[in-house]
C-alpha cells in the first residue's frame, strides 16, 4: 500500500471578481490569494519535516505554478512531473460561465446534480466521458502511489470529484476547497481516503506520512 496527498490549486479569482466554471480551456493563473495558498501548502510540509519524492501536477497553468511554489519551499530538487490525466475537465458550453448563468441557460437541477450529488448532469457536452475520467483519476493515484517514497499530486476540483469517487471511505462531501489537502492510500486498484478537504496543517500531514 502507498499513501499519496492529493492537493487542488489556489484561488484563480480575486475580490470583485465574478467567479465562472474555469475548465481544461480557461487556463486561468493563479491570483494573489492563490499563490498564498500554495505557500501555505509548502510550508505546511516544509514544517511536516517532508520534502516530496514526486510532484506531480496537470498541465495548466494554475497547478504548475501551485507545484512550482511548493518545490521551492520544500527542497524539492526534482522536475515536476505533468501528467495530462490530471487535466481538469473540459466544461464544453459551461465554461466561463458563472452559476447564475449556468442556471439560466441549463437549468438548477442540472447544477445541483453536480455542485451537490457529485454526478455529471445528463446531456451536458463535457470531455473526456464519465468512464475516461474515472479511469485516469484511478491510474494517477496508482502511479502516484507506487513511487518510492511520498507523491504530492497537485490537481483541480473536478479531477478530485472523480479520485473522491474512486476511492472507499465515508463519502462526505466530494468537493475540494482552492488550496485544501487530501490524502489516500491504495494498494493496487484498489484504496481508501485518509482525510479529504483540510486545510494544509502540519500535524496533519505529520500524523499520517511521518
Amino acid at each position: 500500500m502507498g499513501r499519496i496527498l492529493l492537493a487542488r490549486h489556489g484561488n484563480t479569482f480575486g475580490p470583485g471578481d465574478t467567479p465562472v466554471w474555469v475548465g481544461a480551456k480557461e487556463d486561468l493563473p493563479l491570483v494573489e490569494s492563490g499563490e498564498a495558498q500554495a505557500r501555505a501548502l509548502g510550508e505546511a510540509l516544509k514544517a511536516a519535516g517532508i520534502t516530496p519524492a514526486r510532484l506531480i501536477c496537470g498541465p495548466l497553468k494554475r497547478t504548475r505554478r501551485a507545484a512550482e511554489i511548493v518545490a521551492g519551499l520544500t527542497g524539492f530538487a526534482g522536475q515536476s512531473e505533468i501528467d495530462p490525466r490530471l487535466t481538469e475537465i473540459d466544461y464544453g458550453s459551461w465554461g466561463g460561465k458563472s452559476n447564475d448563468e449556468i442556471v439560466a441557460e441549463f437549468g438548477q437541477e442540472a447544477l445541483d446534480c453536480w455542485d451537490k450529488r457529485h454526478t455529471r448532469p445528463d446531456g451536458v457536452d463535457w470531455s473526456p466521458s464519465d468512464a475516461e475520467l474515472k479511469a485516469n483519476a484511478l491510474a494517477a493515484m496508482a502511479d502516484a502511489a507506487s513511487s518510492r517514497g511520498l507523491a504530492l499530486v497537485i490537481t483541480s476540483n473536478g479531477i478530485l470529484r472523480y479520485m473522491h469517487a474512486a476511492l472507499s471511505g465515508d463519502d462526505g462531501n466530494a468537493k475540494v476547497k482552492t488550496g485544501h489537502l487530501c490524502a489516500a492510500e491504495l494498494g493496487g486498484t484498489t484504496g481508501s481516503r485518509l482525510f479529504w478537504n483540510e486545510k494544509p496543517d502540519a500535524d496533519l500531514i505529520a500524523r499520517h506520512f511521518s
